[in-house]
């Protein structure tokens, strides 16, 4: 039987690819249950050749499509009835990689959600709760994946220009403005068609994850059987993904397509960009490797491994409250459908 097991979702390409591959080529990694989540088996290719070099590591390819909040219950409910079964071992890491930027071509998912919003946040947040059924009780973790966009105040946001204008300085003030996000009538694309629009969606989506990671973390302390689980947050930093695939020209082919390659080549450590090699390591040492010798670090971020305290509208307790609240209404959690004692 597996350590444990694995779920990392997004594990098509990009950094999803890269944790899989150390997850698998490590032996002390490669002997957990690896479930890695993509939005359609049939069209994994790149993820599939990445597992194939080491045949001895379990796992599965498991479609979520965390745009479609029926498919992220159907595909939980599957892995609990699993975990449950005794079929997989308990999930050690959850790690919340799958994420989606527009570039200032905005879509909706079938339900009216802002497809940025609901694929890295609101599916990411039903998923979290349904799974904690079958995340290890003991020393269980979930790691989220950040980002500076959560933070218009960050120094790195400025060559952007996507948070000068003082109503783009915050995000959330009260329910009404937490809606337009998840429905896409906030800095929407018939007011800014342009790639800023579409970063002020991603790093509203960003903001909401890391919001989750601290306002979990309270409920989770609070509740005693799932009080030993810790959430941690990780920035890995600008990286050459499939991220890009939606944006203009300049962004897609000058920047990331020979600019950065160019940076990497030349100095490997510049700061300006990192090897996917080296975040999906970041990630990893989150999920395993941060405080395995002592007292986990519960509610740490992370920009790589040096710690960084998230924004000040992430730490801010009241709205943080809201989005939960907010949130779960959006999602139609019910009871029953988490283990969460204070789920509301």
């Amino acid at each position: 039987m597996a350590k444990g097991s694995i779920l990392v979702t997004g594990a098509n390409g990009g950094l999803g690819s890269a944790i899989a591959e150390q997850i698998a080529l490590k032996p002390e990694l490669s002997a957990y249950y690896g479930l890695y989540t993509v939005r359609d088996v049939a069209h994994a290719s790149t993820l599939t050749s990445t597992l194939t070099k080491d045949a001895t590591h379990q796992h599965d390819i498991v479609s979520l499509d965390l745009t479609k909040l029926d498919n992220v219950r159907q595909v939980a409910e599957g892995i609990n009835a699993r975990v449950l079964a005794g079929d997989i071992p308990p999930i050690s890491a959850l790690i919340l990689n799958a994420g989606f930027q527009d570039f200032g071509k905005q879509s909706w998912t079938d339900d009216g959600f802002d497809v940025t919003f609901s694929a890295n946040y609101l599916g990411h947040w039903l998923l979290t709760l349904l799974l904690l059924k079958s995340i290890d009780k003991e020393a269980g973790r979930i790691v989220v994946i950040g980002s500076q966009s959560h933070d218009p105040k960050d120094p790195r946001n400025a060559v952007t220009k996507a948070f000068e204008k003082p109503e783009y300085k915050t995000f959330v003030s009260d329910a009404a403005s937490f809606e337009a996000i998840a429905k896409g009538t906030w800095s929407p694309a018939t007011e800014d068609a342009s790639f800023r629009g579409g970063f002020r969606r991603y790093g509203a989506s960003k903001l909401f994850v890391i919001m989750m990671q601290h306002e979990l973390q309270a409920r989770l302390n609070a509740d005693a059987a799932l009080s030993s689980i810790c959430i941690l947050g990780v920035d890995p930093g600008p990286m050459i993904t499939g991220h890009q695939r939606l944006a203009p020209w300049v962004i897609r082919v000058l920047i990331f397509k020979i600019i950065y390659p160019a940076l990497l080549y030349m100095s490997p450590n510049n700061g300006r960009v990192r090897p996917l090699s080296r975040s999906a390591g970041d990630v990893l040492e989150a999920a395993f490797g941060v405080g395995s010798g002592g007292e986990l670090p519960k509610d740490k971020y992370f920009d790589g491994r040096a710690p960084l305290e998230t924004s000040e509208e992430s730490r801010d307790a009241a709205k943080r409250e809201l989005v939960w609240k907010e949130t779960a209404r959006l999602a139609g959690l019910k009871e029953g459908e988490t283990v969460l004692a204070h789920w509301q």
